[in-house]
């Protein structure tokens, strides 16, 4: 088939986890025969000058990666409106630089190309398919008291119920969609993310190297890597250690990533007199974070919110005993008792007890570890994700132009919390 892909974020511009999801899903698609165009942005602050359209074919895939037109518009400060221009330009770009190439399918992904996606797809007469990868009422535990969260909100809302084939990542996100968006959940499909096991492997002196330098005194290690934002637990992790340190004394927590709650997080430390206990590195490079991941002694996850949590794969892949929130599809990735230790989210005791659990049996630990890398080749490899987007490419058809009305936003929590 001839696969567009619309995404705000591709290698190597990645903000998060979606721009590897794509890159993977990709590659593998164009691995198995299928003729993928990826059409993505370049860097934001950039312009037509300094970073200009390019149209290169890497590992298979044909990227078209759209300069920014010259309006002086910034993410941060005209989220809508930086949004609204993207999607003009990779609109015009795709119509004018892809002539004589249409596609079979259009794949948006996620509320921020839902403007060009929706438009290529009316104007192509195919088929839209479209992966909710998060929702803006999750990210702020079903409130949209803010505008800028009531027109993402809509956008999203537009989105999913003009596509003509939903994906979601995981059951909780299918069931969150529905719920949202007044869909029936039955047709959504459920698509997990995928990993690359081999690309997280670590020899052994690279591990023992970043031991020596994040727990020199071979103190107990933990790490959290993602993005720093509320919704991701950090600061319910930054409260639990005290009484961490209590049952385990020495206790050390790398903090990896970068994110609008980095302060408030610097502050937490502070008011729970922990600060000398915690190291916030920023965002590391891939090889570091690797052998920092093989180095702890457990990883934790303590998201209020997570759509689906390929950070779990990724520590998994590295061999990292995990601890982790039951929130959205970190309660399907993983399994308490098995693949990790779990807890219900926003509970800073039983966050404590986890990790307990974890650093008081390390031979325990290490037995679930295993089993998490055993299990993402049987149930998060790509190769598998890819044939099954395949197959729901294969069935899609074509709605056609849908004009709808602006959804009704509730003024209270949409989940009725």
């Amino acid at each position: 088939m001839r696969v567009l892909l619309v995404s705000w974020e591709y290698p190597p511009v990645v903000v998060g986890g979606l721009g590897r999801h794509v890159h993977a899903l990709a590659t593998q698609l164009a691995a198995t025969g299928h003729e993928v165009v990826v059409l993505v942005r370049r860097p934001a602050g950039s312009d037509a000058v300094t970073h200009p359209t390019l149209d290169e074919t890497t590992d298979g895939v044909r990227v078209l990666a759209v300069a920014e037109d010259p309006a002086h518009l910034e993410f941060e400060r005209d989220m809508v409106a930086w949004t609204l221009a993207m999607g003009h330009a990779m609109l015009r770009a795709a119509l004018t630089r892809l002539s004589g190439w249409r596609p079979d399918i259009v794949h948006a992904h996620d509320w921020l190309v839902a403007h060009a996606a929706i438009a290529l797809a009316d104007v192509l007469g195919v088929p839209l398919v479209a992966t909710i990868h998060a929702t803006e009422a999750g990210r702020y535990a079903g409130w949209l008291s803010s505008p800028l969260s009531r027109q993402v909100h809509s956008v999203e809302w537009w989105l999913a119920r003009r596509a003509d084939v939903l994906i979601t990542c995981s059951g909780a996100m299918r069931d969150e969609v529905a719920g949202l968006f007044d869909l029936d959940p039955g047709p959504i499909a459920v698509l997990h993310n995928g990993i690359t096991p081999r690309a997280w492997r670590v020899r052994p002196d690279r591990r023992a190297a970043a031991r020596a330098r994040y727990a020199p005194r071979d103190e107990p290690l933990l790490l959290y890597f993602g993005r720093l934002e509320y919704e991701k637990g950090v600061h319910d992790l930054i409260a639990a250690l005290p009484r961490i340190r209590r049952a385990h004394p020495g206790t050390r927590l790398i903090v990896a990533g970068t994110g609008t709650a980095a302060d408030m997080l610097f502050t937490s430390a502070r008011t729970h007199r922990v600060r000398r206990s915690v190291a916030f590195l920023g965002h590391l490079p891939d090889d570091e974070l690797v052998a920092a991941l093989a180095a702890a002694d457990a990883v934790v996850l303590p998201s209020r919110y997570e759509p689906f949590g390929i950070v779990a794969l990724e520590a998994a892949a590295a061999g990292a005993p995990l601890v982790a929130s039951t929130a959205g599809g970190l309660g399907e990735v993983v399994v308490d008792g098995e693949t990790g230790v779990s807890f219900p989210p926003g509970d800073v005791a039983a966050l404590a007890r986890a990790v307990g659990t974890v650093l008081t049996d390390p031979t325990a630990a290490t037995r679930r570890a295993r089993n998490a890398r055993a299990r993402l080749g049987a149930d998060f490899d790509w190769a598998q994700i890819a044939a099954g987007t395949a197959r729901v490419y294969a069935g899609a058809q074509a709605g056609g132009p849908v004009e709808l009305g602006r959804p009704k936003i509730p003024t209270g929590n949409v989940f009725g919390c």
